[in-house]
């Protein structure tokens, strides 16, 4: 992957004084988000989390921010609020198409509006329109969410970055779901909507981060707190992060707890006339069970264990190595009655070159193969992970034998939606172990895989991590101590279809299950199920009434979660339920949306300045090494991220005629100075060009690639329907526009292989700038003319933001 980014030089950049920490102006403008606060109350085994994002407008216009960040993937949130100007305007959860057309049509009338949106279990996009110059603007999210427990300690993870995404498939016709830098394609149809700009490595911390975590036991016995990956202050009961911390991993607070089994009835409260409908039950109840005392090594069927080890050009660094730990860590768990195979995948499969086809018996010769394959990988191309998860499958089709999926990997793919539906009825059939290794891991998709598979998802964010995530890999893969569990109500009216996923019993990990019951808190429920060696297994709990709002929230997250999966799966006539269940409890989900609208006239219509906020390049990431130019900044007004345009079919990334990007190589938001010197891609033996890496002295480059310009039409023809929603700019500002949208046709121009207008349009484009006396009205008919010539588009039907009319991604044909 090629792209070339202009670094900000010394003295580009200086603090804004009067912006907070961290803000920061440059010759395109300050970034729009100031500040990130994080509070938390972690209570016993679960956590309740306010965020506040506050967002600053630098400009002389009212402003659009649109911010792109992460949370828990299990969190349920449930409120939402923008402050500004003194007034507090509470959100509303709504259907989310029509809660889009509610902040628009604000924006239309001058109104200041926000709206929070979910693209991905742990994705969520918040736009706030309107805001005033020099204003700041603050939003705020409640959620609650449940702490895993296993092996005495529960984790309280908080991810701050989106990392970058592999995008897989053709990129679509029609104008983009949002303005991110991937083009949506058939695989990822909102990819635009998951791909925000990244800042350059070194860039000066942007954004005031402040995260604290009081920790209230509730009784139970806490031993010890530790992060593994910020360094934070501890005072009593609360911990801290250091001040100038940046958002470019996940925070992660380990808790050791002495737990046990348990069995908590809570009724609803009240519902006053403003609250959401909870009429499908009178409370939630939630199960605890500690598992059997044993090591799940008793007596059990062979093995059939097929491992996948994801070594995708975003696995390089330290990732890389500790998924090879991993990964002959988990062959090295196999004994003589097992079979195997491994597969190593980024763009293509590639198996051990001395073993068989096939399964194999997992022999000391065997898996010492398998180990020596393993040790010789290096991180390169592109994160195609459907192929090699049906290869998987298709192999363990031995009904009598236990049959296991182990997939090592970050999970940084765009198409899990697409995956779960080519894959989600053969999933259940097997179970699968994920092992998620990263700073900044997709721990949403790692998590819906293990569930869907009934295995466990096992995060490794460190080096120093890996040891202890590897013992409980080893006690647990494909070793569960009880099976087949169910669920047995005595004097607790339980209903029907709201009992969340079972799953199994494995060492250590408890098994939590909440549900809806109706009438009074008071019963028990005894657990059955089959112990390791076919001997039947129970465990009876009786109810204790509790209180808090917290449990129908993560009861009502992980319900919608489970109905989000079989709508992937191709349950499509389930949207109504989604929809339905999502508002009658209060907690957002991908069908629905929160939006708050001001009443307050403040502005005359939309904002002219629209500006995607960019993220951090996650922490122990390499950055993509670019060798095409691409302009690294976006305009003042009508801001939108360039495409991630590279060299794929030469890198190996895809077969020819896709189109796939990864979000990491989109450029910085911020600009300034000539491009800064970097190493070309370094290319390997026989297979793509990894964009990771330094080049190789002894390969030859790739020789060059002509493509049509029908390769690039959607993305010329976005830039057509902005150039025209801009034309009424100042003169200045359309100048920079010009110069912008000049650097971004020489990236095309360079994918294309030559073009002769482009090219020659994209020069004096670029140059506009420094040019005296250029005359912007004809300059900018010119690229009108020249673009609609090459996308053979018309006049718009309507005047509007540059974006056509286009049907939300979840209601795809």
């Amino acid at each position: 992957m090629t792209v070339q980014i202009t670094s900000l030089k010394p003295g580009e950049y200086a603090p804004t004084p009067d912006a907070g920490l961290g803000a920061l102006r440059t010759a395109r403008g300050n970034l729009p988000l100031e500040s990130v606060e994080v509070e938390a109350l972690i209570t016993g085994l679960t956590s309740g989390v306010g965020v506040a994002q506050g967002f600053r407008n630098p400009f002389d216009v009212p402003l659009e921010a649109t911010y792109v960040f992460p949370l828990p993937d299990r969190a349920a949130v449930t409120s939402f609020r923008m402050e500004a100007d003194g007034r507090v305007v509470e959100g509303v959860l709504k259907e989310r198409g029509e809660a889009r057309q509610d902040y628009d049509r604000a924006l239309a009338e001058g109104r200041r509006a926000a709206i929070a949106e979910e693209e991905r279990p742990d994705v969520f996009t918040i736009r706030v329109g309107n805001i005033l110059p020099g204003e700041r603007v603050t939003v705020r999210l409640a959620l609650s969410q449940p702490l895993p427990y296993e092996d005495g300690a529960a984790t309280f993870r908080f991810p701050l970055v989106v990392a970058p995404r592999y995008i897989p498939g053709t990129p679509l016709d029609e104008r983009s779901a949002g303005d991110g830098v991937a083009p949506d394609t058939d695989a990822v149809p909102d990819a635009s909507r998951i791909s925000p700009p990244v800042l350059l490595p070194g860039f000066p911390n942007p954004v005031r981060l402040s995260l604290t975590a009081r920790v209230d036991p509730a009784g139970l016995d806490l031993r010890e707190m530790r992060s593994s990956l910020h360094v934070v202050t501890r005072e009593d009961d609360t911990v801290s992060l250091r001040p100038g911390e940046r958002l470019d991993r996940d925070f992660v607070l380990r808790l050791e707890f002495a737990a046990s089994s348990a069995l908590a009835l809570v009724p609803d409260r009240a519902k006053d006339d403003d609250e959401p409908d909870t009429t499908d039950g009178d409370g939630t109840f939630t199960l605890t069970v500690l598992p059997p005392s044993g090591d799940g090594q008793g007596e059990r069927r062979p093995r059939d264990v097929v491992l996948l080890l994801d070594r995708s050009g975003s696995m390089a660094g330290w990732k890389m190595v500790a998924a090879r730990r991993a990964a002959a860590r988990i062959v090295d768990t196999l004994t003589s009655a097992d079979r195997f195979a491994v597969l190593s995948f980024d763009s293509v499969v590639e198996r051990p070159d001395r073993l068989d086809a096939g399964l194999v018996p997992a022999s000391d010769r065997n898996r010492y193969r398998a180990v020596e394959h393993l040790a010789r990988l290096e991180a390169r191309g592109g994160t195609e992970i459907l192929q090699p998860m049906e290869q998987g499958l298709g192999l363990l089709d031995d009904s009598s034998r236990e049959r296991v999926l182990v997939l090592v990997t970050d999970g940084q793919v765009g198409n899990e939606d697409q995956i779960l539906e080519r894959l989600g009825a053969r999933l259940a059939a097997v179970r699968v172990h994920t092992v998620g290794v990263d700073r900044a891991v997709n721990a949403g998709f790692l998590g819906r895989l293990a569930g869907l598979g009934a295995g466990r998802c096992e995060l490794v964010e460190s080096e120093d991590r890996l040891d202890e995530a590897m013992e409980h890999i080893h006690r647990r893969i494909g070793s569960p101590l009880v099976t087949g569990l169910s669920l047995k109500p005595e004097g607790l009216d339980v209903l029907p279809g709201t009992v969340t996923h079972l799953g199994s019993l494995y060492s250590g990990v408890p098994l939590t299950v909440s549900g809806r019951f109706r009438g009074p808190a008071s019963g028990a429920i005894t657990v059955h199920g089959t112990a390791t060696g076919g001997t039947p297994w129970e465990r009876r709990l009786t109810g204790t009434p509790a209180e808090g709002e917290a449990p129908r929230a993560i009861w009502a997250r992980a319900h919608l979660r489970r109905l989000e999966d079989r709508y992937a799966t191709g349950e499509h006539d389930l949207e109504r339920e989604i929809v339905a269940t999502s508002l009658r409890h209060g907690v957002l989900c991908r069908f629905t949306a929160f939006v708050a609208v001001d009443t307050r006239v403040v502005a005359d219509g939309e904002p002219r300045h629209r500006v995607v906020q960019p993220v951090e390049m996650p922490s122990g990431w390499d950055m993509p090494a670019p060798a095409m130019p691409m302009a690294a900044s976006m305009p003042a007004a009508f801001t939108a991220a360039a495409p991630a345009v590279f060299n794929a079919e030469s890198e190996g990334l895809t077969p020819p005629g896709a189109a796939p990007t990864f979000g990491g190589a989109a450029p910085s938001v911020v600009a300034g100075g000539p491009p800064a010197p970097m190493p070309a891609p370094r290319s390997a033996p026989g297979r793509g060009r990894s964009f990771f890496r330094a080049p190789s002295p002894k390969m030859a480059p790739p020789p060059p690639i002509h493509r049509s310009p029908d390769a690039v039409r959607p993305q010329l023809a976005d830039e057509l329907a902005r150039l025209r929603a801009a034309s009424s700019l100042p003169r200045a500002e359309r100048l920079r526009y010009l110069a912008d949208l000049g650097s971004r046709l020489s990236a095309l121009v360079t994918y294309l292989g030559g073009q002769d207008r482009l090219a020659s349009l994209a020069t004096d484009l670029t140059a506009c700038e420094t040019t005296p006396g250029t005359d912007v009205d004809a300059l900018w008919q010119r690229a009108i003319t020249v673009l609609t010539e090459l996308t053979g588009a018309g006049e718009p039907d309507e005047p509007g933001r540059g974006h056509a009319p286009r049907s939300p991604f979840w209601k795809r044909s």
